[in-house]
């Protein structure tokens, strides 16, 4: 399987400006034969813009419906973050999958929201998975892969998953350098843990450039995309915070065999403590 990580510029409140540029990555994925592109969190205001209260759109909806139409036309899988508005009244964080008929076989709403996300968007309540044709793929979003939440990321790899995307926003101060690793710890440990632990793919596309309002403002997005599996890094994306760029991954997809109580077994087996 081929994975596009679109590491896209998302300006804040500009979802015409976000959507163009993600079509061009879209197309270039397209063009590199990828089975699948993977877009970062909440591209259409990015993350926790305050005019997302008041002009996100419902999924299925305006937005969506946008990436419905370039799977259909490209005739690849789609998995893209959104704000989703339900009700007319509440934000989720969402993030969607789209097959290359155009039509959403999975969503989810994000979990592990950070204490400054509070005001912008509810807390999601679903794990899921879905069987596509490269397996059984899971869905998570950002912090919902946090190295105190994985209990996520271990749910849906008890569902089967042996493919797992993560829509992502990883920020960092202004005056972080690519010298400073500033996500070794952070992103590399918790995706990699999962990653060895089931035999699983995970992989997340994070955003770049800098935040626009919000209470993160002036922070940057700087990239680090990162695929991994059993034996580590199988991709790190560019350290960017300027300009979008579609970075591949290509793999063989991890045909896992234990299932239910298999798994504890297995688990226990490669020294995981459950206390």
């Amino acid at each position: 399987m081929k994975i596009g990580m679109a590491q896209l510029l998302v300006e804040g409140t500009e979802p015409e400006r976000n959507f163009e540029r993600a079509h061009k990555l879209i197309k270039q994925a397209a063009e590199k034969k990828c089975d699948l592109v993977l877009l970062p969190e909440t591209i259409d205001f990015a993350w926790t813009h305050p005019n997302a209260l008041k002009e996100s759109q419902p999924i299925p909806g305006d937005y969506s419906d946008i990436f419905c139409a370039f799977a259909r036309e490209y005739k690849m899988h789609i998995c893209v973050g959104l704000t989703e508005k339900v009700e007319g009244k509440l934000n989720y964080n969402s993030a969607i999958l789209i097959n290359d008929n155009g039509e959403i076989i999975l969503k989810h709403r994000k979990i592990n929201l950070l204490e400054v996300e509070f005001p912008y968007y509810e807390i999601g309540q679903k794990l899921e998975v879905v069987d596509t044709p490269f397996g059984k793929i899971g869905l998570n979003i950002c912090a919902d892969n946090y190295i105190e939440a994985t209990s996520i990321g271990h749910a849906l790899a008890r569902m089967g998953a042996q493919i797992l995307i993560a829509p992502s926003s990883w920020t960092v101060d202004y005056h972080v350098t690519e010298e400073d690793e500033p996500y070794h710890d952070k992103w590399i440990k918790p995706l990699g843990t999962l990653a060895k632990l089931y035999d699983m793919v995970v992989v997340s596309t994070t955003s770049v450039g800098y935040i626009v309002g919000g209470p993160y403002e002036g922070k940057k997005m700087v990239g680090c995309s990162l695929a991994m599996d059993k034996t580590g890094i199988l991709k790190k994306g560019l350290f960017n915070e300027f300009a979008g760029v579609l970075e591949e991954v290509e793999f063989e997809i991890p045909q896992r065999k234990e299932k239910g109580t298999k798994i504890g077994e297995m688990l226990k087996r490669k020294g995981y403590r459950f206390d």
